[in-house]
């Protein structure tokens, strides 16, 4: 089975990296629908299922239960413990895993053709009976308060909870998912049956499947699997308009370096002028070496290692984001540098060149995201998730070259604000205090 299961992998490695997938919307009797990619060259088959809601689905007072409990669909299931739903998994070289975000919670599968229905019932048994056995959550629990206690002494981590409470204030995007000590602390085996009815249901999942199977046994997998799951979940939250003051907070940490997270407003991922954000982006700060933070905070100035920005739109909420670290007695510089080209791309705009260089990167990297069913099935579920059209991948790159200097130049006028960038700074910066904005 092992060897099997290698010559898959290498098989699936080996494949061109390509975006000139055939699509078909697959609808189960029993209503679901999903994306589908037939690959029946090998018999293997990758499904990737999302949950809409994920951890801002939180219950009052119980911040963490929804990352634990899905932290805890691999500790057993039916009547398998942890040890034994392992067990299953390498007896059918198939790969079950789990993971909650913000926006969701992600279940992926990998299996081979002939293991598929013995793994969809491996499968359901985690989604539909999990045992939340009190030794696993005791277990899971603990290491999840240990990567809280963790985060504590983390500069990194500490900056984002911050700027998380600036953005967002009280929304469920405005702490961590992972909780609190004090939350995680709190959670009993009750909470984290409620977490499970609250966003494993049918009215918020998405499917993507890749590989050796029909739309018919597709339509039938997705049934079986979900049927029994609750019709519906929690009441999502809210969508928030993110308004973040200009200006500047210090978070007191004794070390040599500050780190700096910085943001303002951003864009919806579904706007006419998203392409035009992307495009700006890249040659602001997402464009790794090349890009304008990069030359003027590390190469020309010698302040940072790194320093690079990113679009950041949620399904509740958009913002503009980056990062930069630098020594206490620099970082005041790399923060008025960091402002100044943020003012220059918004008054500017961009060099012809800039833009061109930009779209032959972004294009030309597409197709490389395309390597193999798990990752085209991620694709698919994400498509749907923004409610993007089935030709999507097809016109992409057309719109990406659509977009022209003159778009470019309004959106980084209407997009970028100078002025009302926040910097949460974790350090002992030298020149740089709390401002009257925060």
């Amino acid at each position: 089975m092992r060897a099997i299961v290698a010559f898959v992998l290498t098989v699936m490695l080996a494949l061109p990296a390509r975006a000139d997938v055939d699509i078909q919307e697959v609808t189960s009797p029993g209503g679901l629908t999903a994306w589908l990619v037939e690959e029946p060259s090998i018999p293997f088959a990758a499904v990737e299922i999302r949950f809409r809601g994920g951890a801002s689905l939180d219950a009052p007072g119980k911040r963490g239960a929804i990352n634990l409990m899905t932290a805890l669909l691999e500790e057993g299931a039916a009547d398998m413990d942890a040890r034994d739903f392992i067990r299953a998994q390498e007896e059918l070289a198939t790969t079950l895993s789990f993971d909650a975000s913000v926006d969701e919670v992600s279940v992926s599968a990998r299996f081979l053709t002939e293991n598929r229905d013995a793994s969809i019932a491996l499968l359901k048994a985690a989604l539909t009976q999990p045992v939340f056995d009190p030794e696993a959550i005791e277990r899971v629990r603990g290491q999840v308060l240990s990567g809280i206690r963790s985060d504590l002494k983390d500069p990194n981590d500490i900056a984002r909870e911050a700027f998380r409470q600036i953005a967002f204030g009280d929304h469920p995007y405005g702490s961590s998912l992972n909780g609190t000590q004090a939350s995680v602390e709190a959670l009993t085996r009750d909470d984290l049956v409620a977490a499970h009815k609250a966003v494993l249901a049918r009215d918020r999942v998405y499917i993507g499947a890749v590989g050796d199977i029909t739309p018919e046994e597709l339509g039938a997998l997705m049934d079986e699997l979900l049927g029994d799951l609750p019709a519906t979940g929690a009441e999502m939250p809210d969508r928030i308009d993110v308004d973040i003051p200009g200006g500047i907070t210090v978070v007191d940490f004794a070390t040599p370096q500050s780190v700096a997270i910085f943001g303002q407003g951003g864009i919806k991922q579904d706007d006419p002028d998203y392409f035009a954000a992307v495009i700006l982006n890249h040659v602001l700060g997402g464009g790794s070496f090349e890009s304008r933070l990069m030359q003027e905070v590390r190469e020309k100035r010698g302040l940072t290692y790194g320093v690079y920005s990113y679009l950041a739109p949620r399904d509740l909420a958009e913002t503009y984001q980056g990062s930069v670290s630098s020594s206490n007695d620099r970082i005041a510089e790399a923060i008025s540098v960091i402002k100044d080209e943020w003012r220059k791309a918004a008054t500017e705009g961009l060099s012809d060149a800039e833009i061109e260089a930009a779209k032959t990167y972004i294009t030309g990297a597409y197709p490389l995201r395309f390597d193999g069913n798990g990752p085209i099935a991620n694709i698919l579920v994400g498509m749907q998730m923004i409610d993007l059209p089935i030709d999507y991948i097809a016109t992409r790159n057309a719109r990406v070259e659509a977009v022209t200097p003159e778009d470019i130049a309004r959106v980084a006028g209407e997009l970028l604000d100078p002025d009302g960038l926040h910097f949460v700074v974790v350090g002992q910066p030298e020149g740089v205090e709390s401002t009257a904005a925060n």
